[in-house]
């Protein structure tokens, strides 16, 4: 049987321009390689899976490439490039601090660091996680990260910035790595898909891409699963099958309803909904979302704070201009009111149908006269 590599891995960028999403980060790297301005510490924050330990190894691989291209990417063909390709550089170490983390760990790296290296530029020393290090573990480490010798090189890599001690912060040069927008992680699943020959419709990747919540790693675990649960044709629906979320159809019906003062049919949507095993919290907070979504898409220099795909956005707009904004706003105050109150409620279900009462009952009251 053929050895399986995830996709996380398999399509891991290797160069700086294949990161997705983090080009501020990118071009400073590049911009500070091309100057020879390298700090001896960098630490790396932001969510999971955006590209930390990514940026971290191909930083590590092109400061000590001997043969860089012009646009300061590693060259592959150097002796340096191709051990590291290889994974029998002597000259990058990782680290992993969640299981690393005691003071001997620390004390062992320190002594390493003091041997210059054999061959190439630099020795770079990448720590994941290094929020977890423990008290005295920084603490062994400081004095060496403040005055590491010039060949050493150090990227810190975190989830959790604020866990980091000041000292250690005031050692480095901190980038800060944003959440990936959803359109970047749409077309670097359609890239995936093309290369591995996937038959896919884009609202499915829009869908994967939503879930993700601006990570890529999660977003390719999650298409590797629906790849293997649709076998190789991903569709909506079968994507919201396996995902077990609400659609947004759910909510543009339910909104249609409301605009025709539909009582019986949004209690009627509301029921199976929960039939399909969700509760009144994570549908209460969906419908304030889709209503959100709404009062954005009334004007088009707000609609790249839409997380949907294109043609979801056309059907916002439409809904929107349905409802107009007097509407919008009322539903969109009695729903996050709802929301709030929901967890102090006795009878969340009848709590959430009072509230689905009063939204369907809404648009009539607001037409009588005072």
């Amino acid at each position: 049987m053929e050895n399986y590599i995830v996709s996380a891995r398999k399509y891991r960028p290797t160069t700086f321009e294949s990161v997705v999403g983090q080009q501020h980060i990118t071009t400073t790297l590049k911009n500070a390689i091309k100057s020879g301005h390298l700090a001896q510490a960098f630490l790396f924050c932001g969510p999971r899976g955006v590209g930390k330990t990514t940026c971290a190894r191909i930083l590590a691989k092109t400061i000590n490439c001997t043969n860089p291209t012009e646009n300061m990417e590693a060259c592959n063909e150097c002796e340096s490039c191709r051990s590291f390709n290889e994974n029998t550089s002597m000259n990058i170490f990782e680290l992993d601090a969640a299981s690393n983390n005691s003071v001997d760990d620390i004390r062992e790296l320190v002594q390493q660091v003091n041997i210059p290296p054999q061959t190439g530029r630099y020795k770079v020393y990448i720590i994941d996680e290094v929020h977890m290090l423990s008290s005295a573990a920084f603490n062994a480490f400081l004095k060496t990260l403040e005055e590491p010798p010039s060949y050493a090189k150090f990227i810190l890599a975190t989830t959790e910035k604020h866990k980091i001690i000041p000292t250690i912060l005031s050692r480095c040069q901190i980038f800060d790595f944003k959440r990936i927008e959803t359109e970047d992680i749409i077309n670097h699943l359609k890239y995936v898909a093309e290369q591995e020959h996937i038959q896919y419709e884009p609202e499915a990747l829009a869908l994967i891409a939503r879930v993700a919540e601006g990570g890529l790693r999660d977003a390719l675990s999650t298409f590797d699963q629906l790849v293997n649960f649709t076998q190789g044709n991903l569709t909506r629906k079968l994507c919201l099958q396996n995902l077990n979320i609400l659609d947004t159809e759910c909510y543009f019906s339910l909104v249609d309803a409301f605009l025709k003062g539909d009582i019986s049919s949004s209690l009627l949507q509301y029921q199976d909904v929960i039939n399909h095993g969700f509760n009144g919290q994570h549908f209460l907070t969906g419908l304030c979302e889709h209503l959100r979504n709404l009062m954005v898409s009334l004007d088009p220099a707000t609609h790249k704070l839409m997380e949907v795909s294109p043609n979801e956005r056309i059907h916002f707009g439409e809904q929107a201009v349905t409802c107009g904004l007097p509407f919008l706003l009322k539903m969109l105050d009695m729903a996050s009111d709802y929301e709030y109150r929901y967890r102090d409620a006795n009878n969340k279900k009848l709590f959430v149908e009072i509230c689905l009462m009063k939204l369907a009952s809404l648009r009539k009251s607001m037409q009588q006269p005072t």
